[in-house]
């Protein structure tokens, strides 16, 4: 058996078959889960192509600005062909990834954590590929496998991820966190930027560049994030003025009633507050002399779940991002727990499925506040919670267990400081 999963034939016959069951879904399942691709994605497409007016340039956007590009490359072969294109683009994206992970030798490797990734893709279901998230999972995925051998490039990578959707500018800041030569990798991510302003600018974007922060920050509570696991509910036991409405500014489900407003104002700060917190838990790791490497995944997991569990959007797509930090961590090895990601990999996939369950297959049973479905969202998200918990005892664990270690090395130094016969 393991022979025949390290046979690449089987790995990417396994692999290839996962995204055409997932573009099967996405083009013909129940939920319309492909309609932001084939509706709002394509109608920014058009903007460009149509009437050469680029969101993010002549108006404010909810995106960075490199996210338009994947949307213009969807329509290159036309509108009737948009949705395959985009899967086709996904496809390639996640292909490159892949052949990264597991190499292009006879004989595969990190066996594991590509058994993980295709079974995360099937748990995670159609959203996988249906997003504009879908574009910076493979980008990252290709960042942090290369972190060892290239941080520059694996920085580079990542900095243009985050250009496409914010959080993988997360696992840069881990990077600065855990990683020696920071500062070489905080140039690289700060050129890349730059760069990607200047060009904007010089196009007429002005203060649209940075759009997509303004936006996020005025946004209500959507359905599915942590938070709005309480209005749901209540709005479920019937509670007054507790309901859950479609915000057309947005194209968003979100929820509305008692301090609503307040949270929704709360959540940015608690979620850099939140921020603050792991990454000190990190630098303490990393001055008791833990190894950088063991550092990485699970700081890079904890931020990525503090950007999820203190999110007041709480998209679906957004559980695609586990599979990043769940893939560094798989294939980080380490000498004394040869399996030590086994517990957030479980986990992570849970979550997928659960995802799956709530989005696109029974969403409408969710926003008909069934208490079944929202006892599932409520158990995918304490799940995040239980993600995140995992990540920053690891951290913590690993920095006692570098002070355990070094003590005998201080008692020896110290015993052979004092002459023979004498004691301290």
């Amino acid at each position: 058996m393991r022979r025949i999963g390290s046979n690449p034939v089987v790995l990417w016959s396994a692999f290839i078959l996962v995204h055409l069951w997932l573009g099967i879904l996405n083009l013909f399942g129940p939920g319309y889960p492909l309609g932001d691709v084939s509706s709002v994605y394509k109608w920014w497409s058009d903007q460009v192509f149509i009437a050469d007016y680029w969101v993010g340039i002549q108006s404010t956007w909810v995106y960075p600005i490199l996210a338009i590009f994947p949307m213009i490359a969807a329509g290159l072969f036309g509108p009737s062909h948009y949705s395959g294109t985009w899967l086709t683009i996904i496809l390639v994206l996640d292909v490159a990834a892949f052949a990264v992970l597991i190499g292009v030798r006879r004989k595969s490797r990190h066996r594991v954590a590509a058994w993980w990734w295709i079974l995360f893709l099937a748990l995670l279901g159609p959203i996988a590929l249906g997003r504009i998230d879908s574009v910076t999972i493979p980008l990252a995925i290709m960042g942090v496998l290369v972190v060892s051998t290239r941080p520059q490039t694996a920085a580079a990578v990542l900095t243009v991820a985050a250009w496409v959707k914010v959080w993988p500018a997360a696992l840069v800041g881990a990077m600065l966190v855990a990683r020696k030569g920071r500062w070489r990798v905080l140039a690289v991510a700060a050129g890349v930027s730059v760069v990607i302003v200047a060009v904007a600018l010089s196009f007429g974007s002005g203060a649209n560049i940075l759009s997509f922060i303004t936006m996020q920050t005025d946004r209500g509570l959507q359905v599915e994030s942590p938070i709005s696991t309480v209005w749901m509910w209540m709005a479920f036991s019937g509670a007054p003025g507790t309901t859950v409405y479609y915000d057309q500014h947005l194209l968003t489900w979100q929820v509305a009633g008692p301090g609503v407003g307040t949270a929704s104002a709360l959540m940015t700060p608690i979620m850099a507050l939140a921020v603050i917190a792991v990454v000190l838990v990190a630098i303490l790791a990393v001055r008791r002399g833990v190894a950088s490497r063991l550092v990485l995944a699970p700081l890079s997991l904890a931020l990525v779940c503090t950007l999820i569990a203190f999110n007041k959007v709480g998209s679906p797509q957004f559980i695609g991002w586990l599979a990043v930090p769940v893939v560094l961590g798989l294939t980080t090895p380490r000498a004394d727990s040869p399996r030590w990601f086994a517990v957030p990999a479980v986990l992570a996939a849970v979550t997928a499925m659960l995802t799956q369950i709530i989005y696109p297959v029974l969403y409408g049973w969710l926003l008909g506040l069934h208490p079944l479905m929202l006892s599932a969202l409520t158990a995918r998200n304490l799940l995040v919670f239980a993600l995140l918990g995992w990540a920053i005892h690891t951290m913590w664990s690993l920095g006692s267990e570098a002070d355990d270690a070094e003590q005998p090395e201080r008692d020896m130094v110290d015993a052979a400081a004092w002459p023979l016969g004498q004691s301290k």
